[in-house]
C-alpha cells in the first residue's frame, strides 16, 4: 500500500513540475491579420486620404 501512494505521490510531482517547467506553449491562440487590425484600418485609410486618387506624388518629376 505504500509503494503505490508512493507512485501516486510521485506522478503527481512528475505532472507539477512539467506544467511549472515543460515546453512553454505560444502566447495567445488567435492571430489578428491585418485586415482585422484597426490601427492597420486607419492608417491605411488615413494614407488614402494625404495621396489622393492619383497616388503618392514623386518629386523627381
Amino acid at each position: 500500500m505504500g509503494l503505490l501512494l508512493a507512485l501516486i505521490a510521485l506522478i503527481v510531482v512528475a505532472v507539477l513540475w512539467w506544467k511549472a517547467f515543460g515546453p512553454k506553449r505560444p502566447g495567445p491562440g488567435r492571430v489578428i491579420g491585418p485586415d482585422d487590425d484597426p490601427d492597420f484600418i486607419w492608417r491605411i485609410g488615413r494614407q488614402s486620404r494625404t495621396d489622393g486618387p492619383a497616388g503618392p506624388v514623386d518629386p523627381s518629376d
